[in-house]
């Protein structure tokens, strides 16, 4: 029995060795989920340690490093719930005058162990790319991302710009300064602090 307690703090605690091989031993989807989410909260005391001066950026960089292992140890697992069928097609990206990557790049492994087939158009990403690339490729979901606050204003501009074209997109919002009040301030559909809820979310769209 993989004790999920402990996989959390080793993450927390940057400890290579510990969370790699307590995620080798998952061997089922339930445990890929409940080892997903110890990571997670791993994650989060790494963010309050970074945040509390403990940690430096490096840290969080070695942290990003880690978590997008493990999501490649669990992919086999998490991908049990992919669907069969064709993949969809979506948009990731790290809006204007954000150049955060991390929480990015962990979603984007999470969606593609998930079935889509993600386009990922990096950081700092203006508005218009994302409306011409919607538009050339038929996207019917987009997800923004972004860690600083100013992101919450280039998140809006996106949104409007998405809209002002009249494309029929479903836009889920994460990053730290997310919140259920920006959601609805900068008009998107959903919003996420979780890569398990931006998946979740995305499929639910999917589906539909």
């Amino acid at each position: 029995m993989i004790d999920f307690e402990n996989l959390a703090t080793a993450m927390g605690e940057l400890d290579e060795d510990t969370v790699k091989e307590l995620l080798e031993a998952v061997d089922s989807e339930e445990a890929a989920g409940k080892a997903m989410e110890a990571c997670q909260k791993g994650m989060d005391t790494v963010g309050k340690l970074f945040e509390e001066g403990e940690y430096f950026v490096g840290d969080l960089i070695y942290a990003g490093e880690l978590m997008t292992d493990a999501v490649e140890i669990l992919k086999p697992y998490l991908a049990g719930a992919a669907s069969t069928g064709a993949k969809t097609r979506m948009i990731l990206c790290t809006v204007k005058d954000d150049l955060h990557d991390i929480g990015k790049n962990i979603v984007r492994s999470m969606l593609e162990a998930n079935g889509f087939d993600v386009l990922d158009l990096g950081i700092d990403c203006p508005a218009e790319k994302v409306v011409e690339t919607a538009k050339a490729e038929g996207i019917k979901i987009v997800a923004l991302s972004g860690v600083l606050t100013l992101a919450l204003d280039s998140m809006k501009a996106t949104v409007q710009a998405i809209r002002d074209a009249g494309l029929d997109c479903k836009v889920i919002i994460g990053g730290a300064p997310v919140s259920a009040e920006a959601c609805a301030n900068i008009g998107a559909d959903e919003w996420a602090h979780s890569p398990q809820k931006t998946v979740a979310t995305c499929k639910a769209w999917a589906e539909n």
